[in-house]
């Protein structure tokens, strides 16, 4: 019989991931539903997904087999605290997408019984090449997990960190398209002010970062090697990684990390 996949929130991460599995064809053997705070404006997002509105958390729950929590954490006690009492949570398999919200959180909210595992994801998971990190402590069976594997190997690096790390890992992995985006367009706009059009211009960008991760991800070189590969003594790159140190590159980024994470 076929599984039944409901989501809890059906905002932006949630509408990437299904997005996700429609370019790769990860879910043609499973039914998805999904419900929102706002039922009205549901369908305009479903229906072109596939997916079945519900008009709230209560019936997606009793409808799936698995469980992907889609809100914002601050929502979560409320939403599950109205029914959680009377669902058979051995019965269910809860994938969480809520930072913060470790695996330790989700036996107390659930019960000792309960199946689940904590993940933060990103959005280019929407065609199929997104991150997700995954906390390495949960409470999913082998089959479950093995079922967890299989929804987002297709679509995303799926990396597992312990508890301490979780934060960190999905800052780097959830805000850094947007500092990337912003690297993009910087690099894009140097092009222009040299005469490039802006349409070619992004193009080469992206292009370069894609190829750039691609390559890491590939050969597992460390990035500091990659760059040394490409700055030959007195060649131009050099020039502009010695401009990039004194404006303080590295320094930006990571100051961007500290303050992501001092805001928690």
């Amino acid at each position: 019989m076929a599984q039944t996949v409901g989501f809890i929130g059906f905002g932006n991460m949630a509408t990437a991931i299904v997005d996700g599995w429609r370019k790769t064809c990860t879910v043609r053997d499973m039914k998805i539903v999904a419900c929102a705070a706002h039922y009205q404006a549901l369908p305009a997002k479903t229906q072109p997904r596939g997916v079945e509105a519900m008009k709230n958390a209560r019936e997606v729950v009793d409808a799936s087999d698995i469980i992907i929590v889609a809100v914002k954490p601050y929502q979560i006690d409320a939403i599950f605290n109205e029914f959680k009492a009377s669902v058979d949570w051995a019965s269910k398999t809860v994938i969480s997408l809520a930072a913060g919200k470790l695996n330790s959180y989700w036996t107390d909210l659930l019960g000792a019984q309960s199946h689940h595992i904590s993940t933060i994801p990103n959005t280019p998971i929407a065609i199929g090449e997104g991150v997700v990190v995954a906390e390495a402590t949960h409470t999913l069976r082998d089959n479950e997990l093995a079922t967890f594997r299989k929804l987002f190997d297709p679509i995303a690096t799926v990396e597992f960190v312990d508890a301490a790390h979780l934060s960190v890992a999905g800052t780097l992995v959830g805000c850094g398209p947007a500092y990337a985006a912003m690297f993009m367009e910087a690099l894009a706009d140097a092009g222009v002010k040299y005469g490039l059009a802006r349409a070619t211009a992004y193009r080469l960008a992206a292009g370069m970062v894609k190829g750039a991760g691609a390559l890491q991800l590939e050969t597992g070189l460390a990035p500091a090697v990659m760059k040394d590969a490409v700055c030959s003594p007195g060649g131009t790159t050099i020039q502009g990684v010695a401009a990039l140190e004194q404006t303080g590159f590295r320094g930006s980024v990571i100051a961007a990390i500290d303050a992501v994470e001092g805001s928690r």
